[in-house]
């Protein structure tokens, strides 16, 4: 097999905005990144690929597919129905690429084409550009990404079930069964010459490129979605990337506190914060970074609690976002350079209003799935710090000195 020293693949993204199974399913978000984010940037992070398109019929996941770095054509609704075709997209993208679509040029198509599917939440780059080297470099077809599976499969004709490629009185061992392969639905990477003159996936010599079955899951219900969710959480050594923004706002309770309150006998509430947090924006402070804590709360231990970190404060608003919009006109920020951290219901609004919603590891699940970023810490126990320090490592070289006091584990009110 020849070597392919260059890009030589198109990855083309099917992406419509209706889902029966789960609804706007392609803006479901796993580790705070939607599902077309997702398929985007493994897309793009595979060498041997040249350009990345996703096509849609849906407003919102063309600007998130765009916010990726890919190329967006619409996509005609007479091939965006519920029974509409994959290979239908791709033969649509392919035309309009050679045509020149959206005032760009017409220009020539890559020899091999990728279909790509978001409904593969954990694409691997590598195992992605090997399968698209063997097809460039003359070895297959077509070549389909599966995963490795030993287990022991039924069918059922006319209500009896049978065995399918054992017997029931011949049970061989795993270690003496011939392994069988399940197809991911992660990618699909085809000759584009061939695919174009069949308008299938399948032709020619097919090859299957295997995956880890362990990340093979492909969401089609919630419960997929929920399974994949629960998979990110089970990685604990992954090193958090560092967050380019101008601007941190954060929520008070659930993001500097637990979310839990101490009440004495007169009413007067005390709240539990993190030395860990305090240190966090105290440095993060220094480099000249607006930080806001905004928060519905009236209770003073909000104030008392920016007044010890040094940062501006509002609180008692009832109408977060158009606070925060405010805020950010008086700074002169732009909105997609801001990060709000929040936990619960009432940060949604405002969440809205950036380009970084961030939710705190025990958020309430409508504010993981809005969130761009879910920390791995929870409230009062280290989230704020670890949003400060993502931010610092992207700025390096601005924080000088870790010598300030330590922060008073209670505020008092």
């Amino acid at each position: 097999m020849s070597v392919n020293a260059g890009p030589s693949a198109i990855v083309i993204i099917p992406a419509r905005g209706g889902s029966q199974g789960v609804p706007l399913k392609n803006l479901a978000r796993v580790d705070g990144i939607t599902l077309v984010g997702r398929a985007v940037q493994a897309a793009l992070a595979a060498p041997s690929v040249a350009q990345v398109i996703v096509s849609t019929d849906h407003d919102e996941i063309a600007a998130e597919a765009r916010s990726h770095g890919a190329r967006v054509v619409a996509r005609p609704a007479e091939i965006a129905g519920g029974t509409a075709s994959s290979e239908s997209a791709l033969l649509h993208v392919l035309d309009r690429v050679e045509a020149g679509d959206g005032g760009l040029p017409p220009q020539e198509i890559p020899a091999v084409t990728v279909l790509v599917q978001c409904t593969s939440p954990f694409i691997d780059p590598e195992d992605l550009d090997t399968a698209i080297r063997r097809v460039a470099g003359g070895e297959k077809d077509v070549v389909v990404a599966v995963s490795e599976t030993h287990d022991f499969q039924w069918r059922i004709d006319d209500g009896v079930a049978s065995p399918v490629g054992h017997t029931t009185d011949y049970r061989p061992r795993r270690q003496e069964r011939a392994p069988h392969y399940r197809e991911t639905g992660a990618f699909y990477v085809m000759r584009t010459d061939g695919f174009r003159a069949g308008s299938t996936r399948f032709f020619g010599d097919v090859g299957i490129q295997p995956v880890a079955p362990e990340w093979a899951i492909e969401i089609d219900e919630p419960r997929d979605l929920w399974l994949a969710r629960q998979l990110v959480d089970q990685v604990t050594d992954a090193v958090p990337a560092p967050l380019d923004v101008d601007a941190l706002v954060t929520d008070f309770d659930g993001v500097h506190t637990d979310d839990h309150a101490y009440v004495d006998q007169d009413g007067t509430e005390q709240v539990r914060v993190s030395r860990g947090d305090g240190m966090g924006v105290s440095r993060l402070r220094r480099t000249g970074l607006p930080i806001l804590i905004l928060s519905t709360e009236t209770n003073k231990v909000v104030a008392s609690r920016a007044d010890k970190l040094k940062v501006q404060v509002m609180h008692g608003i009832d109408d977060k976002a158009t606070a925060l919009r405010a805020w950010i006109t008086e700074q002169g920020l732009d909105p997609a350079r801001v990060a709000y951290v929040g936990n619960d219901v009432n940060d949604l609004a405002a969440m809205a209003v950036v380009g970084w919603p961030v939710a705190v590891a025990d958020a309430r699940p409508e504010v993981r799935a809005q969130a761009r970023l879910v920390l791995s810490r929870e409230g009062g126990n280290g989230a704020v710090r670890e949003i400060c320090d993502r931010i610092l490592a992207a700025r390096p070289g601005e924080v000088t000195s870790d010598s300030t006091a330590a922060q008073t584990p209670v505020v008092t009110g």
